[in-house]
């Protein structure tokens, strides 16, 4: 037989008696544990900095991963859609029309004058204008040219008799000169710049009345008229105005709306019926080239077309 031996102690085994037979013995009180050594001051701020640097470390990865670092895209415009746009037409230029009535009648009536003649047929009358410094007047062929005595009557008042520098019948123009030292010479314009319905101001001294230059209002009706006057003769290149214009006005002044001087007033059209008749008048432009040909030569050359025949006989020269 196997020896088991003795039994081992059991887990219902008395205590171990006290050495003096007493119940209330006590075990020996247990070891205490060596103390932990603690970590100094530079260790701990390292940690701490070291746990910092990481966290942010950490945080920045997470940021910069979810885009929040990224600037926002910036918005762009879609270009402009190109427009195809047709060139301008041009238009005629148009003089200023800014001006009234009275202001150009203020301006203009220094520089208009009453021409007073004598001639076998009696006394007679009509208007020029000063459009120079140097004492040169514009007035009608027709009013002058039958004169044997001539004066100008100055808006003032003051009375003058004048030179004869030239006349042309062909375009009813005729320069006279005065030695006036305040001459107040009206501002020239340019009739080649008209437009049919711009204002127009007449200035003349119609039928001899006293008291000044008469002044009437209306509108460029019409360019480049052709008129046959009580001469024979035709004009051409007139300018019509429905302003008033009457006998004794002839060789006065049509102005535009900022009173310079676009014509020279030179006829009326009356219809057989007696209605208001239309005014006419040479175009400024005209009158100045020709006024330049008188003073400069005594005479205008007009240039002319025509023909001219005469009779050819054919010869023979040998057997027919």
């Amino acid at each position: 037989m196997t020896d088991i031996g003795p039994p081992g102690p059991q887990l219902w085994e008395e205590p171990e008696e006290s050495p003096d037979g007493y119940d209330d013995y006590a075990p020996p009180p247990p070891t205490a544990a060596a103390p932990r050594a603690r970590p100094d001051m530079w260790t701990v701020v390292l940690g701490v900095f070291g746990g910092a640097l990481l966290g942010t470390g950490v945080t920045l990865a997470i940021l910069g991963f979810t885009g929040v670092f990224e600037e926002p895209p910036v918005p762009t415009n879609p270009p402009p859609p190109i427009l195809t746009v047709p060139p301008p037409t041009t238009a005629p230029a148009v003089i200023a029309d800014t001006g009234n009535a009275t202001e150009v009648a203020l301006r203009a009536i220094p520089s208009i004058i009453a021409v007073e003649t004598t001639s076998a047929l009696g006394e007679g009358g009509g208007s020029g204008v000063v459009y120079s410094d140097d004492g040169y007047i514009i007035t009608n062929h027709h009013v002058v040219s039958e004169a044997d005595q001539l004066a100008i009557v100055f808006s003032d008042g003051g009375r003058w008799v004048p030179e004869i520098i030239g006349m042309d019948d062909l375009t009813d123009i005729a320069v006279l000169r005065v030695t006036r030292p305040d001459l107040t010479p009206i501002e020239v314009g340019s009739s080649g710049l008209l437009v049919i319905g711009e204002r127009a101001v007449a200035v003349g001294n119609p039928l001899a009345l006293e008291g000044g230059p008469s002044v009437t209002y209306g509108i460029v009706s019409a360019l480049n008229r052709s008129l046959e006057v009580e001469s024979g003769e035709t004009l051409f290149g007139l300018i019509q105005t429905d302003a008033p214009i009457t006998r004794g006005s002839s060789g006065g002044a049509l102005l535009d709306s900022a009173a310079r001087l676009v014509g020279i007033t030179t006829a009326i059209a009356v219809s057989d019926v007696g209605a208001e008749g239309l005014g006419f008048a040479i175009p400024i432009d005209t009158a100045l080239d020709v006024a330049n040909d008188l003073i400069e030569d005594g005479v205008v050359s007009h240039a002319q077309l025509g023909i001219q025949g005469e009779t050819a006989f054919a010869e023979s020269d040998g057997a027919e």
